[in-house]
């Protein structure tokens, strides 16, 4: 499998969610129920943290 693009990448992160910390991030998880199933990560992009699945 080859290495996304940096557009492919910005791309991906322009579609997710952005928190401004990690509690942020597993509180919303939370909120909905699903926080065993995700762990939040801070973005090399945008710099911001999103969710992604574990």
């Amino acid at each position: 499998m080859k290495k996304p693009t940096r557009d492919e990448r910005r791309h991906r992160c322009e579609r997710k969610r952005r928190y401004r910390s990690q509690g942020d991030a597993l509180e919303a998880a939370m909120l909905v129920g699903v926080e065993r199933q995700r762990t939040a990560y801070r973005c090399e992009l945008c710099g911001f943290w999103h969710l992604a699945t574990k």
